[in-house]
């Protein structure tokens, strides 16, 4: 063979094999792992944003990749078992959202790559070595940016009631994340010269007895910390603070939506858009060790007129609400 002969054939060799291998991966249907805390109807819109990601990142669903959700229903006793369902499907990649469920997941698999999303302090958790090299196989976005979130929702409660004094938090003893963000808003607290009151609750049966500890207490308003419970329970919550006169402050607009007052967050479907980058990477090759976790890059202020008509909120704070729901 001459050397010319041998350069074409060499070059037509070189140029089969990516091509090769891209029909190799064109013909593969990935399996990715859906893992919630909460119900379907619940997160529909926030999965549909995911799906909608994947789809521009010309992604075909039954084609060449299909979703196994598993939904724990609120309850957080059931998350192992669902992870390690999906381990035994073996599915390519885990979609984890909220920090009980990443931290199930990572518990159920050292080996399949994890996209996390609204997960608090994933670095205080072990989940990851640092949000710019997280090393092993989760990777993602966090709920917050440092623990100053949650605080920054005491204050905003503040501004929008500024006689409040005393404030009832309601966080959720199972969520490993919350030990974090109560401190956070005890700090902040201190510095508003307001008092709170810190009350527990990590099943639903649990709310109206937390309810009456602050009818007894007589406070004022009510922040609630960001929880798959509540999320999923909001209606109720919604119900219980209106009997009982309470303005709530919360870390999602879906709580607002349900009656709450306020909501001060990322958006959930604006993560879980985002989260599809993250698996796109991942099934084109990139470890996910080798990607950094993001922190959210906007919040979202979000208000309920209707609940507000009640109050007298300063139409300053009406005016930089990101989204007013009538």
């Amino acid at each position: 063979m001459d050397r010319r002969r041998f350069l074409l054939t060499s070059l037509a060799g070189a140029l089969a094999g990516p091509r090769a291998a891209e029909a190799q991966q064109a013909g593969k249907v990935y399996r990715i792992g859906f893992l919630s805390a909460i119900s379907p109807t619940a997160l529909s819109r926030s999965a549909e944003a995911f799906r909608e990601g994947l789809h521009e990142l010309r992604w075909v669903e039954g084609q060449n990749f299909i979703i196994d959700y598993r939904y724990a229903e609120g309850r957080f006793d059931r998350l192992a078992d669902l992870a390690a369902e999906l381990v035994r499907l073996k599915v390519d990649v885990i979609v984890a959202g909220a920090t009980p469920v990443a931290v199930a997941a990572k518990n159920a698999t050292g080996t399949i790559p994890i996209v996390m999303f609204g997960v608090g302090d994933p670095v205080g958790l072990g989940l990851i070595a640092s949000l710019a090299r997280p090393g092993g196989n989760v990777t993602g976005l966090t709920f917050s940016v440092g623990l100053d979130t949650f605080g920054k929702g005491l204050e905003l409660l503040k501004e929008a009631l500024p006689k409040v004094r005393r404030v009832a938090v309601l966080s959720n003893p199972a969520n490993p994340a919350h030990a974090g963000a109560t401190s956070n808003v005890k700090a902040v607290a201190g510095s508003l010269g307001m008092h709170l009151q810190l009350l527990e609750a990590r099943e639903p049966n649990q709310f109206e007895g937390a309810f009456a500890a602050m009818a007894r207490q007589g406070v004022e308003a009510l922040l609630i910390v960001s929880d798959s419970l509540f999320v999923l329970h909001r209606a109720r919550l919604a119900d219980l603070a209106a009997m009982n006169r309470l303005p709530s402050m919360h870390g999602i607009m879906e709580n607002v939506e349900a009656g709450g007052l306020m909501s001060y967050g990322p958006s959930t479907a604006a993560a879980l858009r985002r989260a599809a980058f993250f698996v796109d990477k991942i099934l084109r090759g990139s470890k996910p060790g080798d990607l950094p976790v993001e922190q959210p890059a906007e919040f979202e202020l979000v208000i309920n007129l209707k609940t507000a008509k009640a109050l007298t909120i300063p139409p300053s704070l009406l005016a930089r609400a990101d989204q007013v729901i009538e």
